[in-house]
């Protein structure tokens, strides 16, 4: 059977059997540790595809600062949910799971196992585990908050952190509609939106077996400022201007974003952008570290090690 292509993701339906000998490998960690190259790997000793969970990399438009994979590197092994989306289409982790479920339940059919690769923490627990059902926020609570929000982000943050201070340890605190989303559940319901991902988990019809990257913390962030600085020598200057008549799109409300929207805004020079992003970039990589550690379904590598590749294999063939 043919496999679907990025335009089918939309067309196909979850059948809900069993996939029995079916298991889906995820290889989680934080911004630039590595995911890519190793799941890659992976994808090519395993034949089989990788299935992006990084929240950002769906979208068309943005291709330099999501460090989104080059054309190599999606020669080498087939990727699905990158440049599926536009930044003016809706696309909540709902619809991702949704879409995923769906796409894995057709590449089950012609692959024993598949890659999810990703670093959005939310993302691969929505195909992992999914959710409860969250409440429908009043739109007067909506508007209440985006008002808040005119007169900075520092106050919904610190909501944020005294109503669901687990969310506010993980979430990228530079995109103001997660923020306000987390708050109208809360004050639509009562409940933290954090309890709403930890109540349920979803019985999947395939294995999983998680698997994480970590580094030396001062090695990750020396990672993480050398990819800034290749971000900028690539172009992502022009993106980002390039971009500017979007910028009220949720998807831009992003780091590596915000920060030269600012800076295009007169508020800061294009060096102080740019170490702000680096900076900024650091205390996600912490966010997501925080995320995935919280899961004990995890095993831990550590990315430098010479034989990562044989250990991560090992594995995966001991437990699938």
């Amino acid at each position: 059977m043919n496999e679907p292509t990025s335009n089918q993701l939309l067309k196909v339906s979850p059948s809900g059997g069993d996939l029995e000998g079916a298991t889906l490998i995820v290889v989680a960690g934080p911004t630039a540790v590595g995911k890519t190259a190793a799941a890659i790997r992976l994808a090519q000793h395993f034949n089989t595809v990788v299935v992006s969970a990084d929240s950002r990399q769906f979208f068309r438009e943005m291709s330099i600062g999501t460090a989104k994979p080059d054309e190599s590197e999606l020669a080498a092994a087939k990727h699905y949910f990158i440049n599926s989306h536009s930044i003016s289409e809706s696309f909540s982790v709902g619809d991702f799971e949704k879409q995923g479920l769906a796409l894995l339940d057709e590449l089950f059919k012609t692959h024993d196992k598949v890659i999810l690769a990703g670093g959005s923490g939310l993302y691969i627990k929505a195909i992992c585990e999914g959710f409860d059902d969250l409440p429908v926020a009043d739109p007067a609570v909506r508007e209440k908050l985006n008002l808040e929000l005119e007169e900075g982000i520092l106050s919904l943050q610190e909501k944020l952190k005294q109503v669901d201070p687990d969310y506010y340890a993980e979430v990228d605190l530079n995109n103001p509609q997660r923020i306000i989303r987390a708050l109208e559940v809360f004050e639509t319901s009562g409940k933290p939106f954090s309890s709403y991902r930890n109540a349920t988990i979803n019985k999947r019809p395939f294995n999983i077996i998680k698997l994480a990257l970590d580094m030396p913390r001062e090695k990750l962030y020396e990672r993480i400022n050398l990819r800034v600085d290749l971000m900028a020598k690539q172009g992502l200057v022009e993106e980002v201007k390039s971009l500017l008549s979007h910028r009220e799109l949720n998807a831009l409300n992003t780091v590596g974003y915000s920060e030269l929207f600012d800076h295009f805004d007169g508020k800061t020079s294009l060096d102080e952008a740019l170490l702000l992003i680096k900076q900024n970039t650091r205390r996600f990589a912490k966010r997501q570290l925080t995320w995935f550690r919280k899961d004990k379904g995890f095993v831990w590598f550590d990315a430098g090690a010479p034989d990562l590749i044989d250990q991560m294999i090992k594995t995966i063939e001991t437990t699938a």
